[in-house]
């Protein structure tokens, strides 16, 4: 799995990339599946909205076997090695949830503020890869994004601790008008399996979901092994202190566990 010229020259410029239905329906159902088994659990991984729905569920790849398969993938895996030139190891792994009805917002800001200052990571050398796992439409709160924002840098934050359930290192309203004015807003839709990757420092948001569709989108956090984080204050499950290099599964893995329960009753 590797990006055009092209497609690394739209990253670089504009900061995100999508690629639709990278991922096979059969692939995408075996998760969804997974992912509903997972928010029903009582883990202390599953964070809640203040109405009890899910919001985010940290770290399934070390307790779920389809998502340690998804979290080794080749698809994912290689396109940030190269854009990063060299190995990239698992800094976080979430599955968020936009529930039907009651999915809240996630306000303005950029990934990087928040590893830097919760997790010390030294540079912005990290980056989120997001596979939609239920179409994502414009009406049930897609990820909003503020293309060639990453050109900012690292940008003033106050720590959101009221807003939502989740705490999160937020930008005021003047910065992002702003970067909108400079670059605009796009949101990425299309169905389940596409794959959005986008820079650490890329200025995004989504709005709150009263819509009748869920929109379960999972995020990992690939970052360079020389990046590695140096003063993590959160959770182990939500900032992992393992930096071993991932190895790739095969291509084909996700498809082969799928396929296992019904070859095995044959």
């Amino acid at each position: 799995m590797k990006l055009s010229q092209e497609q690394l020259e739209f990253f670089h410029r504009e900061g995100w990339l999508f690629l639709p239905e990278l991922f096979s329906q059969e692939e995408v159902d075996l998760l969804a599946r997974e992912a509903v088994g997972i928010y029903d659990a009582n883990r202390p991984e599953v964070w809640r909205e203040k109405s009890g729905a899910p919001r985010t569920a940290f770290a399934a790849h070390l307790y779920n076997e389809a998502f340690r398969i998804l979290g080794a993938h080749p698809r994912m895996i290689e396109p940030v090695e190269q854009v990063f030139g060299e190995p990239v190891y698992m800094h976080q792994f979430k599955i968020n949830a936009k529930s039907a009805f009651t999915g809240d917002v996630w306000q303005w800001h950029q990934d990087y503020g928040t590893w830097k200052r919760d997790d010390g990571m030294p540079e912005p050398r990290a980056m989120n890869i997001a596979i939609f796992l239920d179409e994502v439409m414009p009406i049930n709160g897609p990820l909003m994004l503020v293309p060639r924002s990453q050109n900012a840098g690292d940008l003033e934050a106050s720590h959101d601790l009221a807003t939502t359930s989740y705490p999160l290192w937020t930008l005021d309203e003047d910065t992002v008008t702003r970067l909108v004015k400079q670059g605009g807003i796009v949101a990425p839709t299309g169905k389940g399996g596409g794959m959005l990757m986008f820079h650490g420092n890329l200025v995004h948001g989504s709005s709150g979901n009263i819509t009748p569709y869920p929109r379960k989108i999972v995020y990992l956090t690939l970052n360079a092994v020389s990046n590695y984080i140096r003063n993590p204050t959160r959770p182990e499950y939500i900032a992992h202190r393992d930096f071993t290099p991932i190895k790739t599964v095969d291509d084909d893995a996700l498809v082969r566990l799928a396929r296992a329960p019904r070859q095995a009753a044959e």
